[in-house]
């Protein structure tokens, strides 16, 4: 099983738009990020965000390339400061491939959670845009197959 775990676009500043939505760039990178991902053959069957603007626009656009037929859902357990530990992600991922669509620090801590046991550990470092690909062994541990950050597309 895989898990995508994906920062938001850009978004635009609160003091400019309270809900946040993604800016022009933020589409534009997040646009550019579901192409790469499509093109490399990824593909989940959920896609699930925490329900605020900027992570429902994002999840919509990697949708559209990477998970036409799956349904967007939320979580009420992805906020930005949300426990980790108390995350229920087989649940949430229903033992399908999944991608996940949030925030920080929640993202990099689940992260650095699954992959070593320890989520203050600074293991990733994630940009607006960015996706970090987990995949689980036969063990049941988790180990970063990649990370994709939109200033690495032209």
């Amino acid at each position: 099983m895989k898990l995508y775990l994906v920062q938001h676009g850009e978004a635009t500043d609160k003091n400019i738009d309270p809900e946040r939505p993604l800016t022009e760039k933020g589409k534009t990178d997040v646009g550019r990020v579901a192409a790469s991902l499509a093109q490399a053959g990824v593909r989940v069957e959920r896609v699930i965000h925490s329900g605020k603007t900027r992570a429902r626009q994002t999840a919509e656009i990697l949708a559209e390339s990477i998970a036409p037929a799956a349904e967007v859902g939320v979580s009420d357990h992805i906020a930005p400061l949300d426990d980790v530990a108390s995350f229920d992600w087989q649940t949430a991922s229903g033992g399908a491939d999944t991608m996940l669509v949030g925030h920080l620090p929640f993202m990099a801590r689940l992260a650095a959670l699954l992959a070593t046991g320890d989520s203050e550990r600074a293991l990733l470092a994630y940009q607006p845009g960015s996706v970090v690909c987990l995949e689980s062994n036969d063990a049941g541990s988790w180990q970063i197959n990649w990370m994709l950050r939109p200033e690495l597309l032209s």
